[in-house]
C-alpha cells in the first residue's frame, strides 16, 4: 500500500521565544528516507535555546525513539514497525571527516559542523499552512511523525521503554561518549564532574562503567549530589559561591586526590564562567573536558594549562551511532547503564510547557514527552 500523508500534532516554534502545538502535514518519505512514528521525545536545554534564538520557524525536538512508519526508495535493512532511535549528527559516509572516522562531525550532514544542507530530508516533507517547515537538527521529534534520512535512524531489538530509548540520542550519548570516546577514562582513575544534571549524571555513570576509582560530583544542589551518588559518584561537593576560578574547590578536590588533582574533570553546566573550571581541578598531564557545548568567548589563564594538561571540547561524545547506540543498549540490558532512572517525569505535547519549566528550574534529571 502506498504511504499517505499524515496529519501530525507537533510543537512548532518561530525561533524568537514563541512555540505552540499545531497540526502539520507529514508526507511519505522520499528516496533514501524513512518516516518514523515518534513514541517518545526527550526534552533538552538545546531545545529551549533553539526556541529562543534560531529566528526561524521549525519543528522542535532532537531526541526521539519510535517505529518505522514508511520506507522510501533505495532504503534497505528496515521493515515497517521496526523500533528505532534517531540520531541528529547524521553521517554521509563520504566526506573527509567521515572517512577519517569522525562521523559525528560530518562535513555535509552535520547541522553544526558542515554546510548542514544534505542532512535535511526533502524540504516539503513537513508543511504547515501549505509552507515547508524545517525540523530541528533535521529531526523534529516533538511531532507525532517525522521524515528523516535513513542514516539518521538506528534500529534496535532490545527490550526498553521508548521513553528511556529516546534519551540515548543526545544527553546519554553526549555524557557517555565524552568519557569513553573522547577522554578514554582509565580504570582506577579519579574523575571530577561539574554539574549533575542529565548530561552530568551520564558522565558519572560512564566513569563508573569505565572503572574510575573516585568520582567527585560537584553541584549547587544537595539533592542532585545525592542523586549523583545513585549513579556512581563516590564523593559530593557543594559548589562554593563566587569561586568562579575554582581555587577553593581545587583545595577540596586535592584533599580527596592525594593533593595531586583529578586525572579527569568534566564541565557539564553550560555556564561560560565555568568553562575553564575543569582545568583547575586536574593534575599535571590530566585531561579536562568541556562537555556542555559552551560557545561564548572565554578568557583563559594560560597558567591553568601547566603542565601538559589537555583540554577537549568534543561534539556529541564523538558519537558513531551505528556502533555506540547498540553498545549503550547492551549496557542497559546488562544493568550497567541506568536509563529508566534518568527519566524523572513524562509529559504530553499538550503540557510540554510544564516539562520545559521543570527542566529550566532543575526539578528533573530528564523529562520525556510520550505519545499515545
Amino acid at each position: 500500500m502506498k504511504p499517505i500523508t499524515h496529519h501530525s500534532k507537533a510543537i512548532v516554534s518561530n525561533g524568537r521565544g514563541i512555540y505552540e502545538l499545531v497540526t502539520v502535514n507529514v508526507a511519505p518519505p522520499g528516496k533514501g528516507e524513512i518516516r518514523v512514528k515518534i513514541l517518545a521525545s526527550g526534552l533538552c536545554h538545546t531545545d529551549w535555546d533553539s526556541i529562543q534564538n534560531w529566528n526561524k520557524s521549525f519543528v522542535v525536538g532532537h531526541e526521539g525513539a519510535g517505529i518505522v512508519d514508511a520506507i522510501g526508495d533505495d532504503v534497505t535493512g528496515f521493515d515497517i514497525g521496526d523500533k528505532v532511535i534517531l540520531n541528529w549528527s547524521i553521517p554521509c559516509g563520504h566526506c573527509f571527516a567521515c572517512q577519517d572516522g569522525n562521523v559525528h562531525i560530518c562535513e555535509n550532514n552535520s547541522p553544526v559542523c558542515g554546510n548542514g544542507l544534505c542532512g535535511h530530508a526533502h524540504a516539503e516533507a513537513t508543511t504547515f499552512a501549505s509552507e515547508p517547515l524545517e525540523r530541528s537538527f533535521h529531526l523534529g521529534t516533538l511531532s507525532e511523525y517525522t521524515v528523516v534520512k535513513a542514516a539518521a535512524v538506528v534500529k534496535y531489538t532490545h527490550n526498553i521503554p521508548f521513553a528511556s530509548a529516546s534519551i540515548i540520542g543526545c544527553g546519554v550519548m553526549t555524557g557517555y561518549g565524552s568519557v569513553v570516546n573522547a577522554a578514554s577514562v582509565k580504570a582506577g582513575s579519579t574523575v571530577c564532574v561539574i554539574g549533575c544534571g542529565g548530561v552530568g549524571l551520564n558522565v558519572i555513570q560512564a566513569a563508573r562503567i569505565s572503572g574510575a576509582r573516585k568520582i567527585i560530583a560537584i553541584d549547587i544542589n544537595h539533592a542532585r549530589l545525592e542523586q549523583a551518588k545513585v549513579f556512581g559518584a563516590t564523593h559530593g561537593l557543594i559548589s562554593i559561591p563566587h569561586d568562579l576560578d575554582f581555587a577553593q574547590m581545587r583545595a577540596l578536590v586535592n584533599k580527596i586526590t592525594d593533593e595531586r588533582g583529578a586525572d579527569y574533570a568534566f564541565e557539564c553546566t553550560a555556564i561560560p564562567a565555568l568553562g575553564s573550571a575543569p582545568l583547575a581541578l586536574i593534575r599535571n598531564a590530566g585531561t579536562a573536558v568541556q562537555v556542555s557545548g559552551i560557545e561564548q568567548r572565554i578568557d583563559f589563564n594560560c597558567a591553568l594549562f601547566e603542565w601538559d594538561k589537555i583540554y577537549l571540547n568534543p561534539l556529541y561524545g564523538k558519537c558513531n551511532p551505528q556502533a555506540d547506540f547498540p553498545t549503550l543498549l547492551d549496557l542497559y540490558t546488562s544493568g550497567q547503564l541506568m536509563l529508566d532512572e534518568l527519566v524523572s517525569k513524562t509529559y504530553t505535547l499538550e503540557n510540554v510547557a510544564e516539562g520545559f519549566d521543570d527542566m529550566l528550574n532543575g526539578r528533573i534529571a530528564k523529562g520525556v514527552v510520550v505519545f499515545a
